[in-house]
């Protein structure tokens, strides 16, 4: 079964902007790339801003999916996270890895609302996760959910700049103390009955 256009466009233009970055691939790269007329791109997506947030938005959807089955793997939340920082140690230790695409995109097209409506939407779910794996784990998410967001974002970061995937490892580690400090606190406030 052929891809549908849109997709074919959209695969094309993804791994291009990751690969390469979004301002320095035009429109007409990207055409030659997914075999397509000008007109038929500009017939699925109206201007390059409405192409970049689509490319955005089809990243998200598999980072979340990604994410969501970690949770359906792992058992504990404590395992989940685990795991979450692990699978992320797996794509940050390739030599296409660049970092998060979405601080690219907005680093290079933040003056577009909707790049950024994109890139904060995906930031919010992703703490969204961590909150919920927290509440199940019978911690007040909050704090905890905030630090555990920082290193994972963080360790995007650093493995970006630095080229040194065992920063999501150490990512890894502070989350597992971060998880292990907000039990006990909530453990030893139930002792105290507070």
């Amino acid at each position: 079964m052929k891809e549908p256009i849109s997709d074919q466009i959209l695969t094309a233009a993804s791994a291009l902007f990751y690969s390469e970055g979004i301002r320095a691939v035009g429109i007409d790269r990207i055409i030659e790339e997914a075999n397509v007329a000008k007109a038929t791109l500009y017939r699925h997506f109206p201007s390059k801003d409405h192409l970049v947030a689509a490319y955005l938005q089809d990243r998200h959807d598999r980072v979340i999916r990604s994410l969501q089955e970690v949770l359906d793997a792992a058992s504990t939340p404590r395992d989940q996270i685990k795991l979450i920082f692990e699978r992320l140690y797996e794509k940050a230790d390739s030599p296409e890895f660049r970092g998060c695409a979405f601080a690219l995109a907005v680093a290079e097209h933040g003056d577009s609302e909707r790049v950024l409506t994109v890139a904060r939407t995906h930031k919010k779910v992703v703490r969204d996760i961590f909150r919920t794996i927290l509440s199940r784990a019978d911690v007040k998410p909050d704090q905890a959910a905030a630090h555990l967001s920082l290193l994972y974002e963080g360790a995007l970061a650093t493995v970006a700049v630095g080229r040194d995937p065992q920063a999501v490892l150490v990512a890894r580690d502070c989350a597992l103390s971060v998880f292990d400090a907000a039990i006990y606190s909530t453990t030893s406030l139930e002792k105290n009955g507070t």
